[in-house]
């Protein structure tokens, strides 16, 4: 555990597993209410064979908001400054939403610095109903805070498959991932979200082998949407079948041995859904 100083003197919170060995390095980048905690188990479980970096960006988890505007363009330097501060060489990114975005735009501006891309629950094409939910997160969190936020948004970030399982303890699972969370650093971001550049804007033959993740009950990015990605991008592409928006959580084993023969070169006998 330990923080990074950016050049405008922003702190971010970092995390490593597994760096005492000479391995590849793995990136989690976190999607929207998500922090380092979320990827701990997944990151801890590809030791020996990997590295694994977790961190919080700009107003997420730990990190400080800083003083400047949020924008793509300042997360993808960011990233880009903490791999340079811990020296390291081409390395993996393994992205969900949020998250996802920020991996492809790395991978798509410096491909020699990325050997492998995982992106999950992003897509093009969003639903309208994706587009209208998102935009309400925003007036959702300002007229009634960070709980209510939260409480609107488990519906459209889990599939139900995990809602019914997990029904006892919802009203937990929210509590923890509003208290992870801090309601200026979201509007920030949900604010900020509105002037990146689209998705679609951005696709292209990428130099990286790229694996583009979806659920199949996830009413925020469409199949279809994701599958675009991955065939405009070079990649591969995934269904899993019963997950919703937050796949490393609904399906934490498939995510872990999906991932795992992926970014050790195993991803050719990959199957299109699972």
């Amino acid at each position: 555990m330990a923080y990074f100083r950016t050049q405008d003197g922003c702190s971010l919170y970092y995390e490593t597993i597994g760096f005492e060995l000479a391995r590849p390095v793995v990136i989690f980048l976190n999607g929207t209410l998500q922090t380092t905690m979320y990827w701990k188990v997944i990151a801890a479980s590809l030791k020996p064979e990997f590295r694994s970096l977790l961190y919080d960006a700009r107003g997420q988890g730990e990190s400080e908001l800083g003083e400047l505007p949020l924008s793509l363009e300042l997360h993808m330097e960011d990233l880009s400054a903490l791999i340079r501060h811990l020296e390291l060489g081409p390395v993996c990114l393994v992205g969900l939403s949020h998250g996802a975005l920020l991996a492809y735009a790395m991978a798509r501006r410096t491909p020699k610095a990325v050997s492998r891309l995982v992106i999950c629950s992003i897509g093009v094409r969003a639903p309208i109903r994706a587009r209208l939910v998102v935009r309400s997160w925003l007036k959702i969190i300002e007229s009634g805070g960070i709980e209510t936020l939260v409480d609107a948004a488990l519906p459209h970030v889990f599939g139900e498959d995990y809602l019914v399982r997990n029904s006892r303890i919802l009203d937990r699972i929210a509590k923890t991932i509003a208290r992870r969370n801090r309601a200026s650093a979201l509007v920030a971001h949900l604010s900020a979200l509105a002037g990146y550049p689209s998705l679609r804007s951005m696709l292209k033959k990428l130099d990286v082998p790229a694996l583009v993740m979806c659920g199949s009950d996830d009413p925020l990015v469409s199949i279809s949407g994701a599958a675009e990605v991955a065939e405009k991008s070079g990649g591969r592409h995934l269904v899993v079948k019963g997950a919703g928006h937050s796949i490393p959580v609904e399906a934490p084993e498939l995510f872990l041995k999906t991932i795992s023969q992926f970014l050790s070169s195993r991803w050719t006998d990959m199957p299109e859904a699972m």
